[in-house]
């Protein structure tokens, strides 16, 4: 049976991102700071960037981009990014947000299949961005690089062309204001179409649940070309006048000196950041007290984990969960809700119905009056549901149904209150002698560790042809145990069928910039031994 959110719905008003998020803002706001550069301080205050976002919007228009053209924004952290983001969506063009990371010929295979007709950059990524625009067919003049670099216009040009922003007129519900690309954890990246109503609803959705406000000043660390970042820290934040400061990039010791320098009071976070949080000793040089949330997304946070990091701070830990093809978030611990295992996601979002279908019945599966209910795969209904994927109608019939269910890809269970808990995805579960192991638990375990910094986990095929659970162990410095005391560690907290059964020791897991493990990398890379 499927169950509602147990909120009220809440008003999703008819408007484009920018008249939400900016239509209404108030005289005494505007003189607010909304983002500050956290490596050099400079301040971009409200007023400022709504003037920056209509210069874009204005310089975009008259430099050809027309209603529903694509853009490229390939850029890490920084102030410019909302400006230009925003500035796309003004203009009426559509935004595909780009990894930092990736390469030129990423670069290219995300240009060519969202049909861009410009690309922002910046130079420290113009190399990689100028080899893929080429590849693609870009002008040189609808490359523009943030920061200037010779050849091509940059954001000071665009910003003194004195160009007005258009008048343009669209449906947000059919309108497409992003294409993030999927992570690919589970397969090729596909093209997400996000709507103006999309971005709008999840914002409204979320806004009761954070416990954001004006006085609160946000990190923003996680990336904000992940669809996290743009609507969780980005949107969020300045729909609600906080003050963000960007980081480009991750690095513990400046990600510890800007919380502190800028007392900055609530973290969204990915669950590799809870760690050191919990874990590292550099985080008691610091001062933190200004921080009263944590908020923790884009993949399972353990319990203990979390907890350890609450004891640590001081501060409120929440988990939330979502993906994607959700604009991204479907549930959320809420802010004043104490009494909720962190072990779960927390609620469904308001406007939202679930279910849970046994994936080898397709059976629905009933809320339980006591207890859990049994595992089935996790399927969303709502306003900040996806239309689909770019040009693939096969993987949207895949994910979507005619009932305007998404179906999540991952298993979970729920309580009586609604509450759920993500048990793991579908397609990563191990089968052991039929039993299901979900490698999210094995690596929650194996975290708790005194020694152990990271893990990931695996299935792979033993000599008998059985796929078993490897263990990939991160040790912490001068750590003594070895692969034995690794598999007797797991082997005295669980059933026997989900024993680790292999491990070996490596640097890093790989991860990606969202922090979700990337198992499909270890598995490539135990494919090829």
């Amino acid at each position: 049976m499927s169950f509602n959110s147990p909120f009220p719905d809440v008003e999703i008003p008819n408007l484009s991102v920018y008249d939400y998020l900016f239509g209404s803002i108030a005289d005494a706001d505007l003189q607010k700071p909304a983002l500050i550069d956290g490596t050099s301080g400079a301040v971009t205050t409200y007023q400022a960037l709504i003037g920056q976002i209509n210069g874009i919007a204005g310089a975009l228009a008259a430099r050809g981009l027309e209603l529903g053209d694509v853009v490229g924004l390939h850029s890490p952290n920084v102030p410019a990014f909302a400006s230009v983001l925003h500035g796309i969506l003004r203009a009426g063009g559509t935004a595909t947000t780009i990894n930092a990371l990736y390469t030129a010929e990423d670069i290219a295979k995300q240009l060519t299949g969202s049909g861009a007709k410009f690309l922002f950059t910046v130079s420290p990524l113009y190399p990689q961005a100028k080899a893929a625009a080429e590849k693609v067919g870009i002008a040189d003049d609808h490359i523009i690089v943030l920061d200037g670099v010779d050849g091509h216009p940059s954001l000071k040009d665009l910003l003194t062309q004195g160009a007005t922003a258009p008048d343009v007129s669209f449906d947000p519900a059919t309108q497409v204001a992003v294409l993030p690309y999927s992570s690919g954890t589970t397969g090729v990246p596909k093209g997400v179409i996000l709507t103006h109503r999309n971005l709008v609803a999840n914002v409204a959705q979320m806004e009761p649940r954070v416990g954001i406000n004006a006085d609160d000043g946000v990190l923003a660390v996680l990336p904000f070309f992940h669809i996290y970042g743009l609507t969780v820290l980005l949107n969020i934040a300045l729909k609600l006048r906080a003050r963000l400061v960007t980081m480009p990039k991750f690095d513990l010791v400046e990600f510890l000196r800007i919380i502190q320098d800028n007392k900055l009071t609530y973290l969204f976070i990915a669950p590799p950041v809870a760690v050191a949080l919990a874990k590292h000793p550099l985080i008691d040089q610091y001062d933190l007290s200004s921080v009263h949330t944590v908020f923790s997304g884009a993949a399972p946070l353990d319990e203990e984990l979390g907890k350890a990091v609450a004891t640590r701070l001081g501060a409120r830990i929440r988990q939330g969960y979502g993906m994607s093809e959700l604009s991204p978030v479907s549930h959320a611990i809420p802010f004043d809700r104490d009494d909720m295992p962190l072990s779960s996601v927390g609620l469904p979002l308001a406007n939202t119905v679930n279910k849970l279908v046994d994936p080898e019945s397709g059976e629905e599966i009933d809320l339980p009056a006591e207890g859990r209910s049994k595992p089935g795969e996790l399927w969303v209904k709502g306003p900040n549901v996806m239309l689909g994927y770019l040009n693939n109608p096969a993987a949207t019939s895949d994910t979507l149904d005619e009932d305007g269910y998404l179906h999540t890809g991952d298993i979970a269970v729920v309580d009586s209150e609604g509450v759920v808990f993500i048990v793991d995805r579908l397609k990563e579960l191990i089968k052991y002698k039929g039993y299901q192991v979900p490698p999210a638990e094995l690596e929650a375990l194996l975290l708790t560790h005194p020694e152990i910094a990271d893990a990931a986990v695996i299935g792979v095929l033993d000599d008998e042809g059985e796929e078993v659970p490897k263990a990939f162990v991160v040790l912490q410095a001068n750590a003594t145990i070895d692969e034995d005391g690794v598999m007797a560690f797991v082997s005295e907290r669980v059933s026997p069928h989900k024993k680790v059964r292999k491990v070996e020791f490596i640097e890093t897991v790989p991860k990606s910039a969202a922090g979700k493990i990337l198992r499909k990398d270890l598995r490539a890379a135990e494919s090829a031994k």
